[in-house]
C-alpha cells in the first residue's frame, strides 16, 4: 500500500471492522424458526461451523435465515458455494416468501433483542484487533471516515458506541439508503465537493468492488480487498491478480493506517 493518505476513507462494516458471526448464526437460526417453525428449536450440532464456512456467500442479511433453511434442507456446502444466487430465488418461492418479509422479520427480531438484552446481543460481536484504535485515529485526522455497509444504519451505531467511538449518522450509510455501494461512493466523492478528493474504499467482498471498477466514472478509487473478512480463496486470489484492486492483511490494514494518517 502507499504511504499517501486518502481525503475519504470508505470502509466496509461486517467483515473489515467487526466479526459478527456468532450474532448472525443466532440471529438468522431465530429468525429461521419464526418461518419455518421446526419441531426442534435447538440447531443441529454442525450447522453453525457449516454456517459461518458459508458466510462468504451472504451479501445481504435476509439472505441469513435461507441459508440455514438451504443447509437444513440438504444443499451441500459446495453447491451453496457455487450457485447461491440460483437458490435463493427457488427457496424463497417454494414457500411463497418475499426477501423483504424475510429482512423484516430478521430486523424485528434483532430489534426486539437489542430492546430486551443489549448486553448480551453486543457480546456476540467482536471487532478486529487494532481496528477500532485505528478508527479513532482517523477521526481524530483530516481524512473523513464513512461506513458503507449493507447493515442497518442504527445496528452499525450501537456497536460503535459500545467501543466509545461516536461516529456521526451522516457518516454511516447502511442497508436503509437502498442503492449499491458504489453509488455511495460517488455521492462521497460529489459531497466533497473539491477538485482533489482521494478516496479509498476497504470491502470484504469482492464482487462489491468489481461492481465499483465497473463504474468509469470511478476509476480513480483505490480499491482494497480485506483477506480476514468474509471471502474465499479463490476469491482472495482474483483480488491479488486484479491490477486494480489491492489484497490486504488485517495487520498490514492495521499498521499502515498510522502511515496513512
Amino acid at each position: 500500500m502507499t504511504a499517501n493518505s486518502p481525503t475519504i476513507l470508505a470502509l466496509d462494516f461486517d467483515g473489515v471492522v467487526c466479526d459478527g458471526l456468532i450474532e448472525y448464526f443466532e440471529v438468522a437460526w431465530r429468525t429461521y424458526c419464526q418461518i419455518w417453525s421446526p419441531v426442534n428449536d435447538t440447531p443441529p450440532d454442525d450447522l453453525a461451523l457449516r454456517f459461518y464456512r458459508l458466510r462468504p456467500v451472504i451479501e445481504t442479511g435476509w439472505e441469513m435465515p435461507i441459508l440455514i433453511k438451504a443447509l437444513i434442507a440438504g444443499f451441500s456446502d459446495d453447491k451453496i458455494l457455487q450457485e447461491w444466487t440460483s437458490i435463493t430465488p427457488q427457496i424463497l418461492a417454494a414457500d411463497n416468501l418475499q426477501a423483504k418479509e424475510v429482512s423484516t422479520k430478521l430486523d424485528n427480531l434483532r430489534d426486539d433483542w437489542i430492546k430486551t438484552d443489549l448486553d448480551g446481543w453486543l457480546s456476540l460481536h467482536r471487532f478486529y484487533p487494532g481496528v477500532i484504535e485505528r478508527l479513532k485515529i482517523t477521526l481524530a485526522s483530516a481524512v473523513q471516515l464513512y461506513i458503507v455497509t449493507t447493515k442497518e444504519g442504527r445496528f452499525v451505531q450501537q456497536l460503535l458506541q459500545q467501543e466509545g467511538l461516536d461516529l456521526p449518522p451522516d457518516a454511516i450509510f447502511g442497508k436503509e439508503v437502498k442503492r449499491p455501494k458504489y453509488e455511495t461512493l460517488r455521492e462521497l466523492i460529489e459531497k466533497a465537493n473539491t477538485q482533489s478528493v482521494s478516496l479509498w474504499f476497504v470491502e470484504d467482498r469482492l464482487k462489491t468492488l468489481q461492481l465499483v471498477q465497473q463504474q468509469s466514472d470511478l476509476d480513480h478509487v483505490k480499491l482494497f480487498l480485506a483477506d480476514w473478512g468474509y471471502n474465499t480463496q479463490p476469491e482472495r486470489e482474483a483480488g491479488k491478480n486484479d491490477p486494480r484492486i489491492q489484497l490486504i492483511s488485517l495487520s498490514h490494514f492495521a499498521h499502515d493506517f498510522s502511515t496513512w494518517l
